[in-house]
């Protein structure tokens, strides 16, 4: 997997904690939710392509982004909305802002959060096939090198 930088600035190692096993829903979660107030601006974790933008009805606003290799796939959920212009086939830079948390979908709109998670792609690439990885530890690296 690439080295990530944080999809919120200012994160720090408090901010996360791995649901990644947990049941949510019925199913295995395999995402880490950061919880962060509404319009809190959302980043690109790695330079590569914005492949999808998608409105479902578990997710809400999310995005699907591929790494330069199409080896993997980032997704960003319950946005609040996507930054101005964000399109698909866009090429985004690591840091660049792409959208901000919210609790669209099945999210508690009490608890807006960035629904994050990583999927590595298989040879077909396709968005919705990866295979989920834990993005926890990626993620303290990527706090631990930002500061």
């Amino acid at each position: 997997m690439l080295e990530m930088t944080p999809p919120i600035s200012g994160l720090s190692l408090a901010n996360l904690r791995d649901t990644y096993e947990e049941i949510h829903n019925g199913h295995r979660h395999e995402a880490i939710d950061i919880i962060e107030p509404r319009g809190t601006p959302v980043r690109a974790v790695v330079r590569g392509t914005i492949r999808k933008l998608f409105l479902s009805k578990p997710g809400g606003n999310t995005i699907y982004e591929f790494d330069e290799k199409g080896e993997y796939c980032y997704y960003y959920a319950h946005l609040d909305r996507y930054t101005e212009g964000l399109h698909e086939g866009m090429p985004v830079q690591s840091g660049d802002v792409i959208g901000f948390v919210g609790s669209t979908g099945n999210a508690d709109e009490g608890t807006p959060h960035l629904h994050f998670a990583i999927f590595e792609l298989g040879p077909e690439k396709v968005w919705s096939r990866g295979t989920a990885i834990n993005p926890y530890p990626g993620l303290v690296d990527a706090v631990k090198r930002s500061r």
